[in-house]
């Protein structure tokens, strides 16, 4: 065999080794450290995710092609971090939970860039946030209000007396228990979507006035509706304790829409929120109710969308 040929040989079978590599595909299941107990989960930059912490507001910083991940934010007394979203600047925007609050890290280093009293009085559950172009909106579980976080010149962070609170009316009623959760935004921020958990019920919300609009849904229903996530005219709502995610199809009115699809997975086990990533989509499992919640074990689930 001339030597041209022994190479063209060992190319085609460097090729051949390589190709199972290449073609592995993502982890299904991404574990967590025991006892973390998480809840929001946010994409970052290439295929960055990050998860938090209820009980502790530690967050965790993985990589959703490896699994491979550890703490980026430790956790510490009176904080918590419930829904979790990044920006395009390197910023990691956390849901406080029952502190009433919202926390700000730097996604790179995990140091604290801001810390904001949301709810000065009890009973709050700062619940969920999601990013406009002009500001980061949470909503409180417990009150008919969302909080604004307005942005300043460039996107930088406000200060304290900047943050706003945004009464809510319309058809939202407050019920007893867990309301307002998941919570999301069209392209321009013109509109913002909510999902009461308790009701199973959708709404639109004018982020000017405050006014609440009802979306008539056919088809099904989301009961149980927790994180929401909003990719151009389809809507996907996590019901956690049916083990699902909802699929819908809205009217570009924002006035209703049509579940066409209810994704189920064997790996998801109390789903709580969602993010989407190289055409699937990555679940935390809060497995809320299990016995022992601080030795037991946790993961991201990858879903098929």
């Amino acid at each position: 065999m001339s030597l041209l040929s022994k190479s063209i040989v060992a190319a085609l079978s460097a090729l051949v080794l390589a190709a199972p590599a290449l073609a592995q595909p993502f982890p299904e299941v991404i574990p967590l450290p025991t006892g973390f107990q998480p809840e929001g989960i946010a994409a970052g930059r290439g295929s960055t995710f990050f998860v938090g912490s209820i009980p502790t507001g530690a967050v965790f910083r993985g990589d959703l092609r490896t699994g491979d991940g550890d703490l980026i934010v430790p956790g510490r007394e009176g904080r918590s971090s419930i829904g979790i979203k990044v920006d395009g600047k390197d910023r990691i925007f956390v849901a406080g939970g029952d502190t009433g609050r919202a926390f700000v890290y730097d996604a790179t280093t995990g140091a604290p860039l801001a810390d904001y009293l949301l709810a000065p009085s009890q009973p709050t559950f700062v619940n969920d946030v999601v990013l406009t172009r002009d500001a980061a909106w949470f909503t409180d579980s417990f009150r008919a209000v969302l909080y604004r976080v307005p942005f300043g010149p460039g996107g930088s962070l406000p200060g304290a007396s900047d943050v706003a609170e945004l009464p809510l009316t319309g058809d939202f009623e407050l019920q007893e228990g867990f309301n307002l959760n998941g919570i999301e935004a069209t392209s321009d921020g013109g509109t913002l979507l909510v999902i009461q958990s308790n009701t199973g019920l959708l709404f639109s919300v004018d982020p000017g006035s405050g006014v609440t609009v009802r979306l008539e849904l056919v088809g099904g229903d989301v009961s149980f509706g927790d994180g929401i996530l909003l990719q151009g005219t389809t809507l996907y709502v996590v019901q956690n304790q049916l083990n699902r995610i909802a699929v819908i199809d809205l009217e570009p009115s924002l006035s209703g829409g049509t579940v066409v699809d209810s994704l189920t997975d064997p790996d998801l086990d109390v789903p709580t929120t969602i993010a989407r990533w190289a055409n699937f989509l990555w679940a935390v499992n809060a497995r809320f109710g299990i016995e022992d919640p601080e030795a037991a074990a946790y993961s991201v689930a990858r879903v098929a969308a």
